[in-house]
């Protein structure tokens, strides 16, 4: 346990991961570069050769052409530029389990999940199968955000590419955690974000599959960068930073994937013991990621006790100005009024063996008193 007031333990990487120290060296280097990557003397072509070759690793590792990756400032930008501008003319159907960027951006049919938080792919059939629908576009995530499900998206997208249907995959939770590419996953367009995998805040890209895509509709028109599909001047620094995190996170994945799996599981196996429940158990998830419920005792005093032990966990999603809310991933999955209850606990990639420890008598220490703190007021 912490004991100094001044020190924490950070355990919220699925919120933001730690930056590291190969990105924030690509970021320096792109930041002393003085020139605009639209401007045509030397300047702005040193400018442009960091973009493109930063755009260039990152379509190397998720298996698209360097001209169907386009550079957003984050996830949310990818997914609804991705939304947007295939759902013309189709109906949009989004999981449950999805995240406000996806299930915020257009008006959509809800495709319900299984009780371990995987699609429902036979709900999901009916729906694309039904009389007299127009085609659809699919809106499902690779790995949640909350729980670390993982989605069947090769399965799910052959389905949904059978009845006519287009896919948009949300991976910004998977990537840098669980290898993927864009032709392994049969998806049409994918979504990243930079910080989730260790590189800085303000930069994504969306990953688009075939060459149909050239003339997708822009949400910021502007000076025709990234071929017209979204304008503005590229934040050169954090997209430098991104490719190098990206690169980095793809080398030690399978180690790392080990390595936070076990301490993953030994949280929960003291977590089961003190009257928890681990929710999408029986579901393959993400190593690092653990959604943990506590009966009867809201998030938010967990997250407080927690907090003042000296450890950053977090109720689920960290994209509602600092709000706790009930979880609408564990409402999906029927957890009911202990939808309110439940903390999640995602491990960096810099975590360390002595900071799960101290976790775990910290999160004993919390289920033990908490129900006489509470009083029956959940």
């Amino acid at each position: 346990m912490n004991t100094r007031r001044d020190s924490f333990t950070y355990l919220d990487a699925n919120a933001s991961e730690p930056l590291r120290p190969e990105a924030l060296a690509a970021m320096v280097s792109a930041a002393e570069v003085v020139g605009n990557p639209s401007s045509v003397h030397r300047a702005g072509r040193a400018a442009r050769a960091v973009l493109e070759t930063a755009r260039e690793d990152l379509a190397t590792l998720f298996g698209v052409s360097a001209e169907n990756c386009v550079l957003t400032s984050g996830g949310t930008e990818a997914n609804v530029l991705a939304i947007t501008g295939q759902a013309q003319g189709r109906r949009v159907l989004v999981g449950a389990t999805e995240h406000d960027a996806v299930r915020g951006a257009a008006r959509a049919d809800v495709v319900p999940v299984r009780p371990d938080g995987v699609l429902d792919r036979a709900a999901l059939e009916r729906m694309l199968a039904a009389d007299g629908a127009a085609p659809a576009l699919v809106c499902v995530m690779l790995a949640n955000n909350e729980t670390g499900v993982i989605n069947p998206v090769r399965d799910i997208a052959a389905l949904c590419h059978a009845h006519g249907a287009l896919v948009h995959v949300d991976a910004v939770q998977a990537a840098g955690r669980i290898p993927f590419a864009i032709g392994e996953l049969g998806a049409d367009s994918i979504a990243i974000s930079g910080h989730k995998f260790g590189g800085p805040k303000g930069a994504g890209a969306l990953l688009l599959a075939g060459d149909r895509f050239h003339a997708l509709a822009p949400l910021l028109a502007g000076g025709g960068q990234e071929q017209g599909r979204r304008g503005g001047t590229p934040a050169l620094p954090a997209i430098a930073g991104m490719a190098a995190a990206a690169k980095v996170a793809a080398g030690d994945m399978a180690q790392q994937a080990e390595r936070l799996g076990a301490w993953r599981d030994r949280i929960e196996t003291a977590a089961l013991s003190a009257g928890a429940r681990v929710c999408g158990g029986t579901a393959p998830r993400l190593a690092n990621t653990t959604s943990l419920v506590l009966s009867g005792r809201r998030a938010q005093t967990q997250l407080i006790a927690l907090d003042m032990a000296g450890y950053c966990v977090s109720a689920g999603s960290a994209c509602s100005s600092g709000k706790v809310t009930r979880s609408h991933v564990l409402d999906a999955m029927g957890f009911g009024e202990d939808a309110g209850c439940a903390i999640r606990v995602s491990l960096p990639w810099s975590a360390a063996q002595s900071q799960v420890d101290g976790f775990i008598a910290a999160y004993d220490a919390m289920a033990g008193r908490l129900p006489a703190l509470q009083a029956g007021a959940a």
